[in-house]
C-alpha cells in the first residue's frame, strides 16, 4: 500500500492499522503533511502502529523505480480507466493513492493511465471516499481475490 504524499494523520493511522490487519506493507513517499510522531497518527492507529510495516521513500522519484521489484502497481484515482472490481490483481501487488486535497499528480496518472482504477462511487455528486476508506476497501478487495484463488490458504 503506497500513500503518495499524504495529508491527513488520522487518515494514515488508520491506514496502517489496515495494512496490519490485512498482511500489508504501508509505503510512504514524502513529504507528508504531518509528523510520524504525532500523537494523532499514533492514536488513529491506536496501539497497533509501531507494529505496521512501513518504508518511507523521500520523493515519487526515489520510489518509482522500485516499484517492479515491490509488486504489480495499479494507481487508483477517481479519473481510473477501469473499475477496482474490473481487475485481477497478481500477487505481490501495490496499491497506490494520492493525496487527500487532490489524489495523485496527474504526471504520474497519465504516465501509467493504462494502470489506474476507480472505485465505483454510485452518487455522481461524491467525487472521491475519504482516504483511508479507499485504502481499506481495495485491500480488502485484493485479499478476497487472492483467497478465492487459494480456498485452503484463505489469505
Amino acid at each position: 500500500m503506497v500513500l503518495v504524499e499524504p495529508e491527513i494523520h488520522w487518515n494514515t493511522g488508520n491506514a496502517g492499522r489496515t495494512c496490519l490487519a490485512a498482511g500489508a506493507r504501508l509505503h510512504l513517499v514524502e513529504p507528508l503533511g504531518f509528523s510520524l510522531d504525532d500523537r494523532q497518527l499514533r492514536r488513529a492507529g491506536l496501539d497497533y502502529w509501531p507494529r505496521v510495516p512501513l518504508r518511507t521513500w523521500p520523493s515519487w522519484s526515489a520510489l518509482e523505480p522500485e516499484l517492479g521489484g515491490l509488486g504489480e502497481a495499479w494507481f487508483f484515482s477517481s479519473e481510473g480507466i477501469r473499475g477496482m472490481w474490473e481487475v485481477g490483481y497478481t500477487r505481490p501487488a501495490v496499491l497506490v493513492f494520492g493525496r487527500e486535497s487532490v489524489g495523485l499528480p496527474r504526471d504520474l496518472i497519465a504516465r501509467w493511465r493504462d494502470r489506474t482504477v476507480r472505485i465505483p462511487i454510485a452518487d455522481p455528486d461524491v467525487r472521491a471516499l475519504n482516504l483511508s476508506t479507499a485504502v481499506a476497501l481495495a485491500c480488502y478487495e485484493v485479499r478476497r481475490q487472492w483467497a478465492s484463488l487459494n480456498p485452503a490458504g484463505g489469505s
